[in-house]
């Protein structure tokens, strides 16, 4: 299911944690401690089709948007 980014800030706002692969990089923020600014948070989470970039998953209070190996361990072990 496509979400725009208002849909896509919501489901982050609700995670404690957000990590966003973007190539070989990983970038995490805390959002409870230190929450991005939504513009620098659409910069990540949002594609060029103006959707949330897949693949996005939940898990818990971790969102993570992208693949990343090395992420994707740490979250499912």
């Amino acid at each position: 299911m496509r979400k725009g980014p208002e849909e896509a800030l919501a489901l982050a706002h609700g995670a404690s944690r957000v990590l966003v692969a973007k190539g070989k990089k990983l970038i995490s923020y805390d959002m409870k401690k230190d929450a991005p600014a939504d513009e620098e948070l659409v910069k990540g989470i949002i594609g060029p089709s103006g959707n949330l970039r897949a693949p996005t998953i939940v898990v818990g209070k971790t969102m993570l948007v992208g693949f990343h190996p090395e992420a994707y361990e740490e979250v499912f072990g």
